[in-house]
């Protein structure tokens, strides 16, 4: 049987501070973590339609990215089936605009994939800096587990690298900063 492909979509514009949040978890994923080969690791940045050749050729997407809704800035969210397109019209941004329309043109693909959004709540997504506000980069490390954790419930468990052995990260207690 064919192993299912796996998405890890990091989208953001990292000169916005907070708003580059997905693609620095994507970074930090790459660098810590081996995957199984089903799965593929994408910096989507604020390519929106751009990405949609990306999306129709995957069985599971997992989206990182800010979530504006309401909440306390570093405030983590776990979105999926119909809460998605009903969260994303709180977003504020302009990549936002183009991932909302991208999700929302999936459909008419022939092939949908199951998608969960990973996000946290922004503290800035206005000023120009690299650097992410405290309480989001504190939701990083959180970010990753979640995204190890939707691996590991789709049977994809990543390793870390320079890990002994074919030991998969099961229980994602690495807690670095």
């Amino acid at each position: 049987m064919k192993s299912k492909r796996i998405t890890i979509l990091g989208v953001g514009n990292i000169l916005f501070r907070d708003e580059g949040v997905g693609v620095r978890v994507v970074e930090r994923l790459y660098e810590e973590y081996d995957f199984p080969e089903n799965v593929n690791l994408v910096d989507g940045g604020v390519l929106g339609l751009g990405l949609l050749g990306v999306i129709s050729e995957t069985d599971h997407l997992i989206v990182v990215d800010a979530v504006r809704n309401q909440g306390e800035p570093g405030t983590l969210y776990r979105l999926e089936g119909d809460e998605v397109p009903r969260r994303l019209y709180a977003k504020n941004s302009l990549h936002q605009v183009d991932l909302l329309e991208t999700l929302a043109v999936i459909p008419a693909l022939d092939h949908e994939p199951e998608t969960v959004i990973l996000g946290v709540e922004p503290e800035d997504i206005e000023t120009m800096s690299i650097e992410l506000s405290p309480r989001v980069q504190d939701a990083v490390g959180p970010l990753v587990e979640g995204v190890l954790r939707e691996l590991v419930r789709l049977d994809a468990a990543a390793r870390e690298k320079g890990a002994m052995g074919d030991v998969p990260c099961h229980t994602c207690e690495d807690r670095r900063n």
